[in-house]
């Protein structure tokens, strides 16, 4: 990613890249970013398959329930 020529990386993407790394915390960081900016791509949070390692973490929950994706 750093490579790229535009130096900009949502932080939707970084987030699915740590989480298939194993680091769920940092992960969750740029999850958080991705909602505080409003990105777009949190409207495919629900059904992302790069988010799969991530499911099963309460904090996972608790931002599908914040964007009122679940009850």
């Amino acid at each position: 990613m750093k490579a790229q020529t535009d130096p900009y990386v949502p932080p939707y993407s970084v987030a699915a890249l740590y989480a298939n790394l194993g680091e769920n915390d940092l992960a969750f960081e740029y999850l958080q970013k991705a909602y505080e900016q409003g990105s777009f791509y949190m409207s495919v949070l629900k059904i992302d398959p790069e988010l799969d390692p991530l499911r099963s973490d309460p904090r996972f929950t608790e931002l599908l329930r914040k964007m009122k994706l679940q009850h």
